[in-house]
């Protein structure tokens, strides 16, 4: 069977049915072309924006000249209130001097370092499913998963911790208030003309915040005491840039823990819940992650979770169908010429990994679940040229190697533990929230092996 996708919106409508449908939902909000072609051309009254499609003009503004395409305020203003001057949202030397921070928390070694805190959450979501089956909302269960993931590895906390059950139950509210879009995003306003954020999105950035700057503080407390525990948090804390010798203070890490949340939980929620959904679509499929995993040790070490190919290849082939950041959108800060277009400056280059991933020009069979399809050419090609879920270049997702070991590591354990059946006439519809999440949820009936 083949996955479900947005149904396209027809090729031509006015500019405010576009505004509306855009604001609702970026992905049905586009025709059904784009999934052909090298790159469009979108013009408001305010500004132009290009979705560009073609792999050298993507490599051009990710890996090429990065600093030449910096992230557009656009968008970054309807996230504002949450995440502040995150990594995620500046641009220049401020993010250059964030990355110098940030990125030794997440090299190799140092994932090795977290993986018994990914293992402990996994075996607590399997514990918690197998209370819970039935007809199970599984986004609901990946979502408190990934969430318990982000906890124990960055502050040692499990969800359950007070705090920890805080940020992520007002989390939840602010993911379901929040469009990915705002007024902003369309209309260029001045820096005191209020940015159209609804009042409950608001307010619960503002309780984030606040339960997020409390656990920083108390963090800080204890790296003076010399009583911190070795988390990423600590690592990211006690890091000084080795240009200025400058750490992160309490307001520059509540932004960064953020976007950790964000990134860490949001898209790992979005991703696992597609993952077990595309299984239940394909049973075969299922059943071959199970035969892989089955031979796993209670307590398996990060290399029997490395040695998982299929399973990988799973969770590789999710994000391609489902990326959970589904649109990037940079800026031009000079003259440019793509394809046969002068592009002024101030211009909007959309990058979609939704689109680049079922390129029909670019993929077989694009929009079919496959996960074998990384063994062919075709594939191989692909994964270089046409496979961008976490970025690329300068600015690629800076927890890319723990998404790659956190999802393959909480498949294979749930699968071990159960199976998970698709329910006939309730399938998802995917649509863009914060990350590529179901219009209704996914539901599916779960049974243990």
């Amino acid at each position: 069977m083949i996955p479900p996708k947005p149904a396209a919106r027809p090729e031509r409508v006015s500019l405010w049915r576009y505004m509306k449908l855009f604001r609702q939902d970026i992905l049905s909000a586009q025709p059904a072309k784009l999934y052909r072609a090298w790159m469009a051309e979108f013009r408001t009254p305010f500004f132009r924006s290009y979705l560009v499609n073609q792999p050298e003009l993507v490599r051009e503004v990710l890996q090429a000249r990065p600093m030449d395409f910096p992230k557009s305020d656009r968008v970054g203003e309807g996230l504002r209130p949450l995440l502040g001057n995150s990594v995620f949202l500046t641009n220049g030397e401020a993010w250059k001097r964030q990355r110098r921070i940030i990125d030794p928390a997440f090299e190799g070694g140092r994932l090795r370092d977290t993986f018994p805190a990914m293992l402990a959450a996994g075996q607590t979501a399997v514990a918690r499913l197998g209370t819970r089956c039935g007809i199970v909302e599984i986004e609901e269960e990946m979502s408190h998963a990934a969430a318990d993931v982000i906890f124990r590895t960055l502050f040692s906390m499990p969800i359950d911790a007070p705090v920890a059950a805080d940020v992520f139950e007002q989390f939840r509210a602010y993911q379901r208030t929040q469009p990915i879009l705002n007024l902003a995003a369309f209309v260029p306003l001045p820096k005191w003309v209020p940015r159209g954020h609804r009042r409950r999105t608001r307010d619960t950035a503002r309780a984030i915040r606040g339960l997020i700057t409390r656990m920083t503080a108390d963090r800080m407390a204890e790296i003076r005491a010399g009583t911190a525990p070795d988390d990423l948090a600590t690592k990211i804390m006690t890091t000084a840039d080795p240009k200025t010798g400058q750490r992160f203070d309490t307001e520059e890490m509540v932004d960064q823990v953020a976007i950790f949340f964000l990134a860490g939980h949001e898209t790992s929620a979005s991703a696992l819940a597609w993952a077990l959904y595309l299984l239940a679509l394909h049973p075969e499929a299922q059943e071959r992650v199970a035969a892989e995993v089955a031979d796993l040790p209670d307590r398996p070490e990060m290399s029997d979770i490395t040695r998982l190919r299929f399973t990988r290849d799973v969770f590789r082939e999710t994000l391609r169908l489902y990326p959970p950041v589904p649109m990037m959108v940079r800026e031009t800060t000079c003259p440019e010429h793509f394809r046969d277009r002068d592009l002024p400056v101030g211009s909007q280059i959309v990058l979609s990994p939704w689109h680049i991933h079922r390129q029909t020009r670019l993929w077989d069979n694009p929009d079919a679940f496959d996960p074998d399809r990384f063994a062919t050419e075709n594939g191989r090609q692909c994964l270089r040229d046409a496979y961008i879920p976490f970025s690329a270049g300068a600015r690629v997702c800076t927890g890319a190697g723990f998404a790659m070991l956190e999802g393959p590591l909480l498949l294979a354990l749930l699968v071990r533990a159960f199976r998970f059946d698709r329910i006939d006439g309730d399938d998802p519809v995917p649509v863009a929230y914060l990350t590529v999440r179901a219009r209704d949820g996914i539901r599916l009936s779960v049974t243990k092996r």
